[in-house]
This record gives structure tokens, C-alpha cells and sequence, in this order.
């Protein structure tokens, strides 16, 4: 039986990506890297140090960047990325999610976070969510970043609920398959999961749960 729902943020409540994008192509272009949109699209769904990794490995400097380095540029890259964050507001909350957590509220089912993210509940609280969220998973807490369970299997916990008592919904391959990784069943909004929507419009408690039964 559901009990339970755990959402990832960025790209299921929210869409952030375009200023994640800002800020890592500010702070690459700094350091005489340059990235696209298109490699922006790899760095969904992993922490902040593996991204900046990424980028490194991207411009061929890895070997050049301590990890006392990497620690100064990546607090660089969200120093200006939650400046761009003052900009949001609930017109930002992705379409459906609303009613989505109305429909779950009343069913009284419990919500998690599972989110990468270190600005989690500053970004939800500036949404005017952060009341409707039980739980937020500290990704500081955690041991290994998405594609790694870890972080699914934090927020179950703190929800008090088993994995089969609970389903994720992401938006990145790296957050499906850390779902797999703990057989939590998984709803894939744009890509491959449990189960398959193409938007945060077709989310409906009803037929989720007809799915998983």
C-alpha cells in the first residue's frame, strides 16, 4: 500500500536548471572552460562537486584542481546561483504539482524530499511549499550522491516508511536509477522509470496507484 511520495526538486516541482546553468557557465568560463546547454543537460540529478568535476574533466584541467580548489569554486558557483534564486516565485512552480500535492495531502499520504540540491528548502520555501513537505533529505548526510540509493532510502526514513511503501518521481536518469538501486518504484517525468510521464500534468495519485497495484 502507498503511504508515501518522495519528490526530487529541481525538474519535478521546480525548474532551476536554466540558472544552475548560468552559474556553472559563469564560473566556467572563469576558469577559460566553456559549456553548453547540451552538457548542462549531464550535470542533472549529481551533487555540486561531482558537476564541477565534470566541467573540469570537460576542459581537460582536472589534474590542475586540488580538492581544497574545487571546494572554493564550487561555494563560488552557488554564491551567485541563490542569488538567482531571489528571482522565483510561485509562478515557477512547474504546471500540475499544486493539485498533485493537494490530491496527496488529502489522501493523506506523506511527502519526502530526495533532492541533490543544498538550497532545497530555501528554494521551497520561496515557492510557498515548504509547509507541505514531511521530510527533506539532507544530501549532506548522506554518503554517495544519485545514481547512488542513498539519499531515497534517507528520505524513506525520515518519513518513517519502508521502500515498498513509497514511490519517487524524477526527472533524471541518475535519480531513476538510484531508485532502482533500492527497489523503489519509480515515476520518470521524460524518461525511462516504473513507470513514464511526459509532463508534471499527467501526475495523478489515482492513476499511479492503479499502476503499482
Amino acid at each position: 500500500m502507498i503511504k508515501g511520495v518522495i519528490f526530487d526538486l529541481d525538474g519535478v516541482i521546480t525548474d532551476t536548471a536554466k540558472l544552475h546553468y548560468i552559474a556553472w557557465k559563469n564560473l566556467a568560463n572563469s576558469i577559460g572552460i566553456d559549456i553548453d546547454e547540451e552538457f548542462n543537460e549531464s550535470l542533472k540529478g549529481i551533487s555540486r562537486t561531482d558537476s564541477l568535476i565534470r566541467i573540469l574533466e570537460h576542459g581537460g584541467v582536472r589534474d590542475k584542481y586540488s580538492d581544497q580548489d574545487i571546494k572554493i569554486l564550487t561555494d563560488k558557483k552557488n554564491d551567485e546561483y541563490v542569488k538567482l534564486l531571489e528571482d522565483l516565485t510561485k509562478e515557477d512552480i512547474l504546471p500540475g504539482i499544486e493539485n498533485f500535492i493537494k490530491e496527496l495531502r488529502d489522501n493523506n499520504l506523506k511527502i519526502g524530499l530526495a533532492s541533490v540540491s543544498k538550497n532545497a528548502s530555501r528554494i521551497l520555501e520561496i515557492l510557498g511549499l515548504l509547509d507541505k513537505v514531511d521530510f527533506i533529505a539532507d544530501p549532506a548526510k548522506v554518503e554517495k550522491s544519485k545514481p547512488a540509493p542513498d539519499i531515497f532510502i534517507e528520505s524513506a526514513r525520515g518519513l518513517g516508511l519502508a521502500i515498498d511503501e513509497v514511490f519517487g518521481i524524477e526527472d533524471s536518469q541518475a535519480g531513476v536509477e538510484a531508485m532502482r538501486a533500492c527497489k523503489m518504484r519509480s515515476v520518470g517525468i521524460g524518461v525511462d522509470a516504473d513507470l513514464r510521464l511526459e509532463t508534471t500534468q499527467d501526475l495523478s495519485l489515482e492513476k499511479i496507484a492503479l499502476y503499482f497495484e
